[in-house]
């Protein structure tokens, strides 16, 4: 039973973002919504509301692979730069490094911001968010997010809460022109985890994990080349 829930979220959502491509949609646009994805499931729920949630000022995609094949300038990536790094613990055969415990009192975030970029207090979130939710995020100098815009070959911390520990199933969904995924799974700790994510691949990245049959939130990390400064082409940059 407890897989065959796991593999009917990830059939599900594979379908989703399957059929958003189809239709030249992007769920971040907020330009979708349809009465099929309401889940009675309280993380597929989640999941899938903020797959809705509009991420403002980005034009995503258009039906040509040009808009990653690009290289953008610095002011695409600079209101991330806190959330990237250009080394990081080597992924062996597999999505993120092995996860270790995170001690949330050492370094504790500011602030955490949803997919629209909306911020709330660390304090706040802690107060209100159920102890038994599966939490993805990616750490920044002071603060956590669920949406980064990285330069392709930079490495991101992400963090994991998991109410219980055990197994891990963590996927990845990976598209610019066409879609691809990717399955591994890894022991979680109950509590805060940490684990190195490369962003290796030019494209939008969707990152999730299942605990107990229990979905987390999606982190995005979109990525892009980026344009050498001393370049006399034209960069592109997105506003």
């Amino acid at each position: 039973m407890k897989y065959s829930k796991i593999l009917l979220c990830m059939t599900t959502f594979a379908a989703f973002m399957l059929s958003g491509i189809a239709f030249g949609q992007d769920y971040l646009e907020g330009g979708y919504v349809s009465s099929s994805r309401i889940s009675s499931d309280p993380g597929l729920a989640g999941m899938l509301q903020w797959l809705d949630t509009p991420v403002p000022n980005f034009p995503w995609y258009n039906s040509s692979d040009s808009f990653y094949s690009q290289a953008y300038s610095y002011t695409t990536f600079s209101p991330f730069t806190e959330y990237y790094v250009t080394s990081g613990t080597p992924v062996v055969g597999g999505i993120i490094s092995n996860p270790t415990r995170f001690d949330i009192t050492q370094k504790t975030p500011s602030t955490v911001y949803y997919g629209a970029g909306v911020g709330l207090p660390y304090t706040q979130y802690a107060s209100t968010v159920p102890s038994k939710t599966n939490d993805l995020w990616v750490q920044g100098a002071t603060n956590w997010t669920q949406y980064v815009v990285s330069p392709i070959g930079t490495w991101l911390e992400l963090i994991a809460y998991a109410p219980v520990e055990g197994p891990a199933g963590f996927y990845e969904m990976i598209q610019t022109d066409t879609t691809s995924s990717k399955y591994s799974t890894y022991e979680f700790n109950q509590g805060y985890n940490t684990m190195d994510f490369k962003a290796d691949q030019v494209g939008r990245h969707m990152l999730y994990f299942v605990v107990d049959s229990q979905p987390s939130n999606v982190v995005i990390v979109d990525v892009f080349a980026q344009a050498e400064p001393e370049s006399t082409a034209p960069a592109h940059t997105i506003s």
